[in-house]
């Protein structure tokens, strides 16, 4: 990634450059990175994930974020917009700023021809810093196939594969199951 500027901005400056921007940006160790619009598939994939986290998920515990909600990685000051989130519990914020939570159990992110290699490498390395993150699931545009990464309890990630529109996933962070028919239905792939 290519950061949007030259100079380096500290935390604070990004949220406020943030709040007036008219398009999203990543922030990482100072640098500020312009994030590249998604495909119709993309936004459709993102919106059905989440409509279907939203209708089985206990609201009363979790809550579900759009890609329009930032995370931050306390470990590193990552800031970021995952296509989709859940927070169960009280969300915890740990800067001044009330719009970059710190504490999702799952993340999923829609993947893209130009942001796959960084969503499985980089931004996984990263979100694996989060204490509070149990599953982090990836959606493919290019065929009807999902992956899960899972935190076991000595902190080592295991992986399952679901592929096809009869396959089901189990999301144990937020306790369901999704299958994978109900994601896709009416999603034309790239």
């Amino acid at each position: 990634m290519t950061p949007t500027t030259q100079r380096l901005y500290s935390e604070a400056e990004y949220e406020e450059l943030e709040e007036k921007a008219p398009y999203k940006s990543e922030y990482y160790r100072g640098q500020v990175f312009a994030m590249a619009g998604g495909s119709f598939a993309h936004g459709a994939l993102a919106i059905a994930v989440g409509g279907l986290l939203r209708d089985v998920i206990d609201r009363k515990r979790c809550t579900v974020l759009s890609s329009d909600v930032r995370i931050r990685i306390a470990a590193s000051g990552l800031q970021t917009y995952p296509d989709v989130s859940v927070v169960c519990g009280k969300p915890k914020f740990g800067t001044k700023s009330r719009d970059s939570h710190e504490n999702p159990v799952l993340i999923v992110e829609v993947l893209s021809p130009t942001t796959e290699a960084y969503d499985r490498g980089g931004k996984f390395a990263e979100y694996k810093l989060i204490e509070s993150l149990r599953e982090y699931l990836l959606v493919s545009q290019a065929g009807v196939r999902v992956e899960l990464f899972r935190k076991q309890p000595d902190g080592t990630w295991s992986a399952a594969i679901a592929e096809g529109l009869q396959a089901e996933l189990r999301l144990d962070s937020v306790g369901v199951t999704m299958r994978l028919a109900d994601i896709y239905e009416g999603i034309e792939l790239v």
